[in-house]
C-alpha cells in the first residue's frame, strides 16, 4: 500500500489548471490500484474566503475528484469549499473518493481559522469522520481526514483514535511564518495517537500569503517516512497497516486515554 501526497502550487481560483497540475504531477507518481491520493485544503481554488465565487466550483472539483479516483483506480481525498442553498457562509470540506467514484467520506472543517478571518466565510463542521481504506488479506486502514487548523487541537485527534483511527491524512494551506508549528504538531499527533500521519501542504504564494511545503509522512512511532521542502513534487510513502497494530500492542499507552468533561477538577 501506498500513500501519494501531491504538493504544488496552487493557482488562484483557477480550477482547471490546478486539476491539470494534480494529473501531470501524479503521472510520474508510482500510483497502483488501491493506493491512497492526498491533496491539500481547498486544492482546486487557494485559501479563498470569497465563498460566493469558489461555490461555483464545487461540483466541477468534486467530479474531478471522482474521475481521478476510477482513472487511477486508488482512492482520493481532497479539499474543497461548499455552501448549502440559502446559506450565508459556506463549508470548509476534505473529501475522499472511492476507486469507484463513490464517497467514502466528507469531512467538514471542524475549526475555522478566525485569526486568518476564515470565520468571516466558513463556519465549521460539528463531526469526526472516518473511512477504510482496504488492505491486501487484512482488515482496512482507519483514516480520519482534517483539515490545516484542526492540527492544533488534539482532542479531535484523540476522539477519532477512539473511534478507530489509524491514520490521519491532513490537508492544508500552512503558510510559512509558522512552518515550524506545521511540522511540530504533526510529530506529536503521530506519536501521542500511535498513528500514522500524513500532513499535505501547499508551496508558493497566493494573493496574500507565502507557503513553504514541508509535506511530511511519518509511522507510529513519530519516525520520518518522508519529507517534501518547498518544490512542487509527489511524495509516494509505503504504510503498512500491521506496523500500527504491532506498536499500539507492544506499547499500549493508548488504552490510558482518560476523557475528563471540561469542568471536571
Amino acid at each position: 500500500m501506498r500513500a501519494h501526497l501531491v504538493q504544488f502550487d496552487i493557482a488562484w481560483e483557477d480550477p482547471a489548471k490546478n486539476f491539470q497540475r494534480v494529473r501531470d504531477l501524479l503521472a510520474s507518481a508510482p500510483v497502483a490500484p488501491g493506493d491512497l491520493i492526498v491533496l491539500p485544503e481547498m486544492f482546486a481554488v487557494g485559501f479563498s474566503l470569497n465563498i460566493g465565487t469558489t461555490e461555483k466550483t464545487s461540483a466541477e472539483t468534486a467530479r474531478f475528484l471522482a474521475v481521478l479516483a476510477e482513472d487511477l483506480g486508488a482512492i482520493v481525498q481532497g479539499g474543497l469549499p461548499k455552501r448549502a442553498a440559502g446559506a450565508t457562509h459556506g463549508t470548509n470540506h476534505m473529501t475522499a473518493l472511492a476507486p469507484d467514484g463513490s464517497v467514502l467520506c466528507d469531512y467538514a472543517k471542524i475549526h475555522p481559522f478566525s485569526y486568518g478571518r476564515e470565520g468571516e466565510a466558513f463556519t465549521g463542521g460539528d463531526r469526526i469522520d472516518l473511512y477504510d481504506w482496504p488492505a491486501p488479506q487484512i482488515d482496512p486502514l482507519r483514516v480520519c481526514p482534517a483539515v490545516c487548523y484542526d492540527l492544533r487541537f488534539p482532542e479531535l485527534f484523540r476522539l477519532a483514535l477512539l473511534r478507530g483511527a489509524e491514520l490521519f491524512a491532513i490537508g492544508a494551506n500552512w503558510p510559512d511564518a509558522r512552518q515550524a508549528h506545521w511540522r511540530t504538531l504533526l510529530i506529536a499527533r503521530a506519536i501521542e495517537n500511535q498513528a500514522f500521519v500524513l500532513g499535505v501542504n501547499r508551496t508558493g504564494p497566493d494573493p496574500h500569503l507565502n507557503y513553504t511545503g514541508g509535506t511530511i509522512a511519518l509511522g507510529p512511532r513519530g519516525e520520518l517516512l518522508g519529507e517534501l521542502g518547498d518544490e512542487e513534487a509527489v511524495l509516494s510513502v509505503e504504510i503498512d497497516p500491521s506496523s500500527v497494530r504491532a506498536w499500539r500492542d507492544r506499547f499500549p499507552a493508548w488504552r490510558d486515554v482518560r476523557l475528563l468533561a471540561p469542568d471536571a477538577p
